[in-house]
C-alpha cells in the first residue's frame, strides 16, 4: 500500500497530508502538530452526472469542515475515486492571517497530493 506524506508552511502554519488507499478508495489526513479529529469529508464522483459532491461532518466546537469538505471534493472530482478526508488543525489564539495562510497551504497541499498521485500512477 503506497502512502503519501506532504507539508507545507513552517511554524505555527505548518501543516501535512498524510494518505493511503484503502482498496481502490483513498483515505487523506490534513492536520498539525496538534493533530485530532475535527471534521471527516466523504467525497464521491458521479459517472452519470459527470460531477462531484462531498458531505461533511463536524465535531461540536470545531471548525475544520471547510478544509475537509474542500479536500474531498477536489480529490474526488480529479481522481473519480471515493475519498474520505479527515482534517483536524488546532492552534492556540489564531489570528485571520494564520486561517487565511492554513487556507491556502491545505489547497496547496491537496494539489501536491494529486500531482504525487499522478506521478505514482504512471508509475504502476
Amino acid at each position: 500500500m503506497k502512502e503519501f506524506r506532504l507539508s507545507k508552511g513552517r511554524d505555527r502554519t505548518k501543516i501535512e497530508l498524510f494518505a493511503y488507499h484503502l482498496g481502490n478508495d483513498l483515505i487523506v489526513c490534513i492536520f498539525n502538530e496538534n493533530a485530532h479529529l475535527g471534521a471527516v469529508a466523504i467525497g464521491e464522483y458521479d459517472f452519470k452526472e459527470e460531477r462531484a459532491s462531498s458531505s461533511v461532518v463536524t465535531r461540536l466546537g470545531h471548525r475544520d469542515d471547510e478544509i475537509a469538505k474542500r479536500a474531498a471534493h477536489l480529490i474526488a472530482r480529479q481522481t473519480q475515486k471515493p475519498v474520505c478526508v479527515i482534517s483536524g488543525i488546532h492552534l492556540n489564539k489564531i489570528t485571520k492571517q494564520e486561517i487565511s495562510e492554513i487556507l491556502r497551504q491545505a489547497d496547496g497541499l491537496v494539489m501536491d497530493f494529486l500531482n504525487e498521485l499522478g506521478k505514482s500512477s504512471e508509475q504502476d
